[in-house]
């Protein structure tokens, strides 16, 4: 991207000079002032004394040292986030006026929530195989918050979770629900057959497997199960759905995954479903930046439907 290199002003604006902030633009993408430097040509002192005139302009500190490095401050992080759009929009700016190189796959980068099924997960990203054009796709599993961090300083495109990002989450954030799905308890034939019985109270007659405490299903659940006088023998709490249904599959206890992918993990897994709730409903949401919201794979993504979900309340950003 061509940039100014004369400070030019108009009327009482401030002019913000594009070379100091790609030159801070870069320290952070590269983690120092070293690997910037030798990214950019120049020397470790130039780099460093574009970023403390940087700095000066905006009146804030935009890097702290932490040991031998440096980390982002909190007003760093944000003048990130700009950063990296105004970049990211030079680049976008490039590809419509000189078009979009035939046979270059368009790169999508997605974060999962560590909660999410990963049945659950190959559906919601389905749509992008009916693109026209090949999508190069790049999927980073993590915690939500820490992928909220990301999507906030432009690193994801897109977010796959199973709650929506609140207000507090990051500047310009839009949730749009994909679909949702009752839950349905599985487990081996012979445990099946017990909690299926007088469904859902015999729960209370075996080990259960559920969710940890942090995850938006487990609080529904605990709130489901305690509405019925039910106290569940807790065989284990599992963070990660696919461990839950390997344990599951071994006779560890009953678990609950989502209605929608109940046959597929019957047939995977060699449980069978004891009964299921529409009362308790497991959510999918794709959450992104606002702007990103018109990446063409997120399109699709957020057009497409979950096969077999229920979808009243989708459709629209909140």
């Amino acid at each position: 991207m061509e940039l100014s290199e004369k400070p030019t002003y108009c009327g009482t604006m401030k002019w913000l000079n594009y070379h100091h902030l790609l030159y801070f633009w870069t320290v952070a993408k590269e983690g120092g002032v070293t690997r910037a430097s030798r990214k950019l040509r120049l020397s470790h002192s130039t780099v460093s004394g574009q970023i403390h005139q940087l700095e000066e302009t905006l009146g804030v500190q935009l890097f702290r040292r932490v040991g031998r490095g440096l980390k982002l401050t909190d007003r760093g992080r944000t003048v990130f986030g700009y950063a990296d759009e105004i970049f990211s929009l030079g680049n976008e700016l490039l590809d419509a006026v000189n078009d979009r190189q035939v046979g270059r796959p368009l790169r999508l980068v997605v974060g999962v929530a560590d909660v999410l099924p990963k049945a659950i997960v190959c559906q919601m990203l389905a749509p992008i195989h009916s693109l026209s054009e090949p999508v190069w796709l790049v999927l980073h599993e993590d915690k939500p918050e820490h992928l909220m961090d990301e999507l906030v300083t432009h690193e994801l495109d897109v977010m796959l979770s199973d709650a929506p990002a609140g207000p507090a989450a990051g500047r310009g954030l839009q949730n749009h629900l994909l679909g949702e799905s009752g839950l349905s308890f599985m487990g081996i034939p012979r445990l099946a057959e017990v909690a299926g019985a007088d469904f859902p109270r015999s729960l209370g007659e075996v080990p259960l497997l559920l969710p940890t405490a942090n995850t938006t299903l487990r609080q529904q659940l605990d709130h489901w199960l305690a509405d019925r006088g039910l106290q569940p023998r807790v065989a284990a709490e599992i963070e990660d759905s696919a461990l839950m249904k390997a344990f599951g599959a071994q006779g560890m206890g009953i678990f609950p995954v989502p209605s929608l992918i109940g046959d597929t993990v019957a047939k995977r897994y060699g449980v069978t479903e004891a009964g299921r709730t529409d009362e308790v409903r497991a959510r999918f949401y794709a959450v992104a930046v606002a702007r990103r919201m018109r990446h063409p794979a997120v399109v699709a993504i957020c057009e497409g439907a979950l096969a077999g979900a229920s979808s009243a309340g989708a459709g629209g950003p909140t």
